[in-house]
Formats: C-alpha cells, structure tokens, sequence
C-alpha cells in the first residue's frame, strides 16, 4: 500500500491506497480514486514530536485495520518546512520506508511555467496534477483551505500559475480580532446578500463575498486560459462557498491525495517508462 502525506498548514492529511508498491501495476485497472482505501486527517502542530506523530498515525491506521507492515511506498508533499523532516522519519522509522517529496524537480508529467517553479507550493502542483489526470486540460483548481487558491493549468497541460488570497477562516479571524463589537458566526448564508443583522450582515460579507470572489476570478482566468476550462473545487471549506459560487464542475476533497498517488507512480521505473513510451494512462473524467 502506498501512505500519502499531505502536510497542510491548518491539518495534516493522509491516504492509504492499494497497489503501492514500487513498480508495481493497477492490475484491476482501478482509478486512484477506486484505489483509495481510507483517509485521516489531524491538526497540524509544530512542537509535536516526529515519535508522537508516528505513534499517532500508527494507532489510526491500525484502527482501521491497515497494518504498518502493508505500508510499502510513502509520498509526502508540505507546505510546513519543520514537519517535512519530521514526517520523512516517521515514514523511516514507522513504516520502514524512504517516502518520495513532491518538488518541482522530480517528475510532474507537468511543465512548470511560474517564474520561479520552486517557489511554487508543492500542494499547488500536486492538486494540478491531479485535476488534469482525472478531468483534463485546461482546468482550474480551486483550493479553498488556510488560504484560498486558484490554479490555472493550460490546454498543453502546463501548469501557468494562479492567485492566492487569504482563507475564509484566516479572514474572519482577523476581523474578530481587529475588531471590538463583531463576534464570530456559523459560516453559512444568510436567507438574503442584504444582512437585516450584524449576524447575517457578516454571514452575507464572509460567504456570498468568498463565493463573489471566487466566481470572479474563476471568469477572469477563464477569460484568459479558455472558457472551456474545467473547474475543480477542493479544500476544507469549499462546501462552505460551493452552493453560492456556480462556477464549480467538480468537487474532489481528495485531490490533494490522488495527486500524490499519481505523482509517486509516474516516479516509479515502471510507470516513467509507460511515459516515455507515448502511452500515458487517461483518467479524465467524462461527467460530473
């Protein structure tokens, strides 16, 4: 089984798959999202120990019944520098295995065209891989977690950057805190864009203004990349905006962890060589 490793700045999210180990093929012929077997997710905490992190993950997976010894192959991508380390060596010494870390220099079956590609956050490359494997080129990914962002990937399934802002819950807390009168709410939409109080007034600015910003801007790089381009919305709140933003034709939470499985398998001898071959394996979706 291949343990994926998405080290987020709010959580840290792990997948299990079938068939994970190195050079080894989908011999059922199954999707990654067929292939996966169970999910986790745990806040992400700086001053944890790489052991507290280790047994944690080892007493979940048990938990659910996937033995550490089935662990096979690891992937991790992280946008937390001092938990990078940390989880290698849990894969090391818990699992017993060397995990693969997503970085614009190993194989992305993705051109780079950012600036500088090794600014880019390797969550941002991994959910582009991702959206085009399984639904196609030209595609936007829409990340709704800490922060929110947009990724644009182009017809030739170049990844061409995007635009980040800060996350709805990073939004609210500094409102909270700047503020002396305004008090924290349910983040759902109020019956009416005109808020009749201060509670609905900020449900009104918090959700329909993340669902306006989001379709906005998803018009404006549709407007440049193709009008034709796929929409994907993924992230812990985007079920927050995704009823008041109609712009979204895919919802996929799990596009973080199908991206590492991809990317692991097109890092394997095996799968590099179907690559080069012309053959690459289509997954794209043909309906919502």
């Amino acid at each position: 089984m291949l343990l994926t490793i998405d080290i987020g700045n709010t959580a840290v999210t792990i997948g299990v798959f079938r068939d994970g180990t190195i050079g080894e093929t989908d011999t059922d012929g199954a999707s990654p999202v067929e292939r996966l077997v169970t999910t986790l997710r745990f806040a992400t905490d700086s001053r944890r120990l790489a052991d507290e992190y280790g047994i944690m993950l080892k007493n979940l997976l048990e938990f659910r019944g996937i033995a550490t010894t089935n662990i096979a192959a690891a992937c991790i991508c992280s946008v937390v520098p001092p938990l990078t380390g940390m989880f290698e060596d849990v894969c090391l010494r818990f699992f017993g295995v060397e995990p693969l870390l997503v970085t614009s220099q190993i194989d992305l079956g993705m051109p780079i065209k950012y600036d500088t590609p090794r600014d880019v956050g390797a969550d941002r490359i991994v959910d582009a891989v991702a959206a085009v494997k399984l639904y196609g080129p030209p595609a936007i990914v829409v990340d709704l977690g800490t922060a929110t962002v947009l990724d644009a990937v182009s017809r030739d399934g170049e990844y061409l950057g995007g635009a980040i802002t800060p996350g709805i819950n990073v939004s609210v807390d500094a409102l909270y805190h700047n503020t002396s009168l305004l008090r924290r709410v349910e983040l759902v939409a109020p019956p009416t864009a005109v808020g009749r109080n201060t509670t609905t007034a900020l449900q009104s600015g918090i959700v329909l203004g993340y669902a306006g910003l989001v379709s906005t801007m998803v018009e404006r790089f549709k407007a440049e990349i193709g009008e034709d381009a796929r929409v994907v919305g993924t992230g812990g709140l985007v079920t927050v905006i995704a009823d008041h933003a109609p712009v979204f034709d895919y919802i996929n939470q799990e596009l973080t962890l199908v991206g590492l499985d991809l990317i692991y398998r097109m890092n394997t001898v095996q799968h590099r060589h179907s690559r080069e071959s012309g053959n690459p394996e289509c997954l794209c979706a043909k309906d919502k």
